[in-house]
């Protein structure tokens, strides 16, 4: 117990600090490339099962939803015997059911495999981030964030662009097994390189630790996690329909673009790698740090959306670059901000960081559709605007802070 009160945290550039990054963002690359491995191979799961389209989609939904309902059990867990043995539990469970998705012979054995995945990989993100600001110094913590996002983008990228190939010329069984067997050597690297807890603190009621209802009521209690949650809600939410519907908008005049071309816009996620540790850099540095840069890439993200609105095919990709470059850079502030943010439960604040995410992604993405029906791609475009306006009103509202050592009686952040 001295130890964990003594240690102040990995500082950059030490071993220490390497093997943090290096592990969550591998985690992050293995998270994510398995939950939407499937999103680019429905054609061929709705002709293999003779399913509709919609029912197929289900696959990707099943996965999600295990996510967001298992992410608070895995926090309590984590709060209970340590947050790497949960993450890697959890990872091995992730792996193996990931390798068992290939085999399944039913559609509705599928789902339960995809279910059971998503629950299992819901201990990567309902972790991660509370590992992070227990084992990294908070001079240093938005950095170490930023990469860890870094990690998630790349995973989800890589996901989508090795699944569809490999499908579209075998099957899609062959497209999953090989995100699966990607994924099974990201979390080598992770159990390898992240370095033992140090900072963590188990919180047990015998102890006389608060209960899990009280670390989440806290966290509810709190107008600041609150407007964090919030960012996720509306960001991701914005996020997801500009994703959504882009590929049918370019099927129409004058784009005209083949679905095969239009799917291969999924590549300006690399924005967001670079994005997310750059917005993570600059959190520690500029006036006003996190909030600064948090309205900052909410800002960038009106911007991009502006220029999708051009008739113009150059200027519809720079678009969706910038606005994945400042969404990225948005969400590596916000979700690092909240654990840093919470008087106790880390791992239930972004616990509750994570279900706004997933529930934004679910209800306002599919919500978005209808504006893109009813007014085409203006009609979406401001309706996402006017998510980005209530997300920026929003963190207005929040303190500036600039990041702080560790004074060694514990760590702070100070206006």
């Amino acid at each position: 117990m001295a130890e964990a009160v003594e240690f102040s945290g990995h500082r950059r550039g030490s071993p220490g600090y390497r093997g943090v990054l290096v592990g969550l963002a591998a985690a992050g690359m293995a998270t994510f490339a398995q939950l939407y491995s499937v999103q680019g191979l429905l054609p061929q799961l709705a002709g293999d099962f003779g399913v509709s389209a919609a029912t197929a989609a289900l696959s990707v939904s099943a996965a999600t939803l295990g996510l967001a309902v298992a992410v608070i059990p895995w926090s309590a867990a984590a709060d209970r015997f340590g947050r790497l043995p949960v993450m890697r539990t959890a990872i091995i469970a992730a792996v193996i059911l990931g390798l068992l998705v290939p085999l399944a012979t039913d559609f509705s054995v599928l789902l339960a495999l995809r279910f059971a995945e998503g629950a299992a990989l819901g201990g990567i993100p309902a972790v991660a981030l509370a590992y992070l600001s227990e084992e990294v110094s908070p001079a240093h913590a938005a950095v170490a964030a930023g990469t860890y996002v870094s990690g998630t983008t790349v995973g989800g990228l890589a996901g989508r662009i090795l699944a569809a190939p490999l499908g579209e010329y075998s099957n899609w069984r062959i497209g999953v097994a090989a995100v699966s067997l990607l994924a099974a050597v990201a979390a080598v690297v992770f159990m390898l390189s992240a370095p033992k807890q140090r900072g963590y603190v188990p919180q047990r009621r015998a102890d006389g630790g608060a209960s899990l209802a009280a670390r989440l009521a806290g966290n509810l209690r709190s107008g600041r996690q609150l407007v964090l949650y919030a960012q996720a809600f509306l960001l991701m939410g914005g996020f997801v329909a500009v994703y959504n519907y882009l590929g049918f908008r370019l099927e129409l005049a004058p784009f005209n673009l083949p679905q095969s071309l239009a799917s291969s816009l999924f590549l300006a996620y690399l924005a967001g790698t670079w994005s997310s540790r750059i917005a993570g850099r600059a959190a520690g540095r500029v006036p006003g740090g996190r909030r600064t840069v948090l309205l900052a890439g909410t800002g960038v993200m009106a911007a991009g959306l502006a220029l999708t609105l051009l008739q113009s095919l150059p200027a519809v990709i720079i678009g969706l670059v910038v606005f994945t470059g400042g969404f990225f850079g948005a969400h590596a502030v916000a979700s690092g901000w909240v654990p840093v943010m919470a008087a106790g439960g880390r791992a239930q604040a972004s616990s509750l960081y994570n279900l706004a995410y997933y529930a934004g992604s679910s209800l306002l993405g599919w919500l978005a559709g209808f504006f893109f029906q009813g007014a085409g791609w203006p009609g979406l475009a401001g309706f996402v605007l006017v998510l980005l306006a209530a997300a920026a009103g929003l963190a207005a509202t929040l303190p500036g802070l600039r990041q702080q050592g560790n004074t060694g009686t514990g760590r702070r952040l100070e206006p």
